[in-house]
């Protein structure tokens, strides 16, 4: 898919996404993408329309980010109270953005701030960066993707079809390794 084939809000979330890369950059900030757009990067290709962004990154950068990124009109948006801990939101325009925040609890274990109980895998945070469409981002290890599909469905989320589709993409990425 060439970039004049792209929908308008497909090419909004990459110049979204130009502008967190850069932002952080600046601020010597390093994140990682997950969600439907980590599995694009995983690819190389854009697969589907996505609903949103959504970007990993530590704690201790969410002061700095989201200072950073309201300087240059990003706009938060409602974050339910239970959530607060280990997520910002923010949209520009019509694009929406979720920054989920990580930290090492005492025994070194990575979490997602605020939710001890859901230890990620010590490799979660591939350093290898992937291209799409000129842009290049970091993503989260295809099988810490994986396990996230699978966790939302222990703790009832609904199954959507997208996430059926994405489980059999991310399998084939393992199993091929193509990270």
């Amino acid at each position: 898919m060439t970039y004049e084939e792209l929908d308008t809000l497909t090419k909004s979330q990459l110049n979204v996404l130009k502008e967190i890369i850069a932002v952080s950059e600046a601020a010597e900030v390093d994140f990682w993408l997950r969600g439907g757009w980590a599995i694009d990067f995983l690819l190389g290709k854009i697969t589907r329309p996505h609903d949103d962004i959504d970007v990993v990154t530590w704690i201790q950068n969410r002061e700095q980010l989201e200072n950073k990124l309201i300087k240059i009109g990003y706009e938060r948006t409602f974050v339910k109270e239970e959530f607060r801990d280990r997520q910002s939101d923010f949209c520009k325009g019509d694009v929406e953005i979720t920054f989920s925040y990580i930290t090492l609890k005492e025994d070194e274990n990575l979490i997602l701030n605020g939710l001890p109980e859901w230890v990620w895998r010590p490799d979660s945070l591939l350093h290898k960066t992937f291209m799409l469409n000129g842009v290049s981002a970091r993503v989260l290890h295809p099988t810490q993707l994986l396990e996230e599909k699978e966790v939302y469905e222990q703790i009832g989320r609904v199954p959507r079809q997208k996430d059926a589709n994405s489980k059999k993409v991310l399998q084939r990425v393992i199993e091929e390794g193509l990270y």
